[in-house]
């Protein structure tokens, strides 16, 4: 009884200091900082886990039904990957870069947690891996109904054993970037800027799919590039929102004071409206340009949303949230249109949602993040996004001319769940 009442005493302390003084100074011990940032850690990187299930439902969605099955063979390989290879090669190649340097060491992560790094090495390490795993999940969709499956996942190794980690480095590890004043809270540009530098590169070397374009650069009437399933591809985009709190919250890196943990639910409200924002955008220009209210756009609207808020999450008022995402449901919207008129084809839409949306995210910093300023963050979309594209346009080449990265007109034809993969997603068909 008197421990109860202990415990009733000191929480009736804490709770008149917090409401008569605001934000009391509060202090724990470094062990309990140490389990509450490990924790932010471990269950934020759950919850960016969980958008492997989202890229899945969403590629699975807007892919045509004789392509689904591969789909779901690429995400599930390609995380496995991307859990393999940052193991293997990448955190340390990240992480192990000199102060202001350019590149780490080429040597396999071993946990050394202390706890006075103020978190458990192993959580940072699964939290930066499926950040690693996000970035090539955006690829997997652009490309899809005509690759082949094998040297997508040799790609695959290649971006996230060593294009990725590189450039992470280069700011998140302390490299160059970072010293010139760079900031990418999340990754708008890291992560999903040059995810879908990657997408680009590959869909220019792959070209589009049969009869998607006509002869004048037309895009096609849907049939027979009809999406699947609009309500398992709403089901993703929910999932891969859901995982963004994770994303995004999870970055502040710390929950061990009031001040963290305070600021971890400010970044979830600005990522939340950022998205709604995005969303609503992509149905009113859709309506207005296209008139139609178009249920694709507005998927790839809180996509879209969703990537531009992440390069700073924090600083925004929540209008000035909104703004940025709406303007990255914008962004994504005239992109699409880009896309079309360039006679690029991307499946899903990840180009347009990750890579222009993230450019737009990171150019926005400095509107409310008073300690950018704009030659920084250009210099760091330039720096990250040419980088990434032009050694994955290599690689896509090579792969091109040795492997082969396209399967035959009759295979696509026939639909990459029986040319590629041999199960048939949806049923026996003919």
């Amino acid at each position: 009884m008197k421990k109860y009442l202990t415990y009733f005493l000191a929480g009736t302390a804490m709770y008149f200091g917090f409401v008569g003084l605001g934000y009391a100074e509060t202090t724990v011990s470094a062990e309990v900082q140490y389990i509450f940032n490990t924790l932010l850690f471990l269950i934020s990187g759950v919850l960016v886990m969980w958008m492997a299930a989202g890229f899945a439902m969403l590629e699975s969605g807007l892919v045509t039904s004789k392509s689904v099955s591969a789909i779901c063979a690429k995400n599930i390989g390609l995380y496995s990957i991307a859990g393999l290879m940052f193991w293997v090669v990448g955190y340390n190649l990240a992480y192990g870069i000199p102060e202001g340097g350019y590149i780490g060491s080429f040597t396999a992560w071993s946990d050394a947690s202390a706890i006075d790094t103020g978190y458990s090495d192993g959580s940072d390490w699964f939290f930066q891996m499926v950040f690693c795993a996000t970035t090539v999940s955006i690829v997997s969709g652009t490309l899809a109904e005509r690759i082949k499956i094998w040297p997508f996942f040799l790609f695959a190794a290649i971006l996230t054993g060593f294009i990725y980690p590189i450039e992470m480095g280069w700011q998140w590890g302390g490299g160059w970037l970072s010293a010139i004043g760079f900031s990418d809270f999340a990754g708008s540009t890291l992560v999903h800027a040059a995810g879908g530098a990657a997408a680009l590169a590959g869909a220019i070397v792959l070209g589009p799919r049969i009869g998607r374009f006509g002869a004048k650069g037309e895009v096609k009437p849907l049939e027979p590039f009809a999406a699947s399933s609009v309500p398992l591809a709403t089901l993703g985009v929910f999932i891969l929102w859901m995982g963004w709190f994770g994303f995004n919250g999870g970055s502040q890196l710390a929950a061990g004071t009031l001040e963290d943990i305070t600021s971890v639910a400010t970044i979830f409200i600005n990522t939340n409206i950022a998205a709604a924002g995005g969303v609503m955008t992509a149905a009113i220009l859709s309506r207005l340009i296209g008139g139609k209210t178009d249920v694709i756009l507005m998927l790839n609207g809180a996509i879209a949303g969703l990537v531009a808020i992440t390069a700073e999450p924090l600083a925004p008022s929540p209008l000035l949230a909104i703004v940025i995402g709406s303007i990255g449901g914008a962004v994504m919207f005239f992109s699409t249109k880009l896309l079309f008129s360039l006679k690029i084809d991307d499946v899903v839409g990840a180009i347009p949602a990750h890579f222009f949306a993230g450019i737009w995210g990171t150019l926005a910093v400095p509107m409310s993040n008073s300690d950018t300023n704009f030659s920084s963050q250009f210099i760091g979309v330039l720096a990250v996004t040419i980088f990434v594209f032009i050694v994955s346009l290599i690689v896509w080449k090579i792969l091109a001319a040795t492997t082969g990265i396209r399967i035959s007109k009759d295979a696509e034809k026939l639909g990459t769940d029986k040319a590629e993969i041999g199960v048939i997603a949806y049923g026996i068909r003919d």
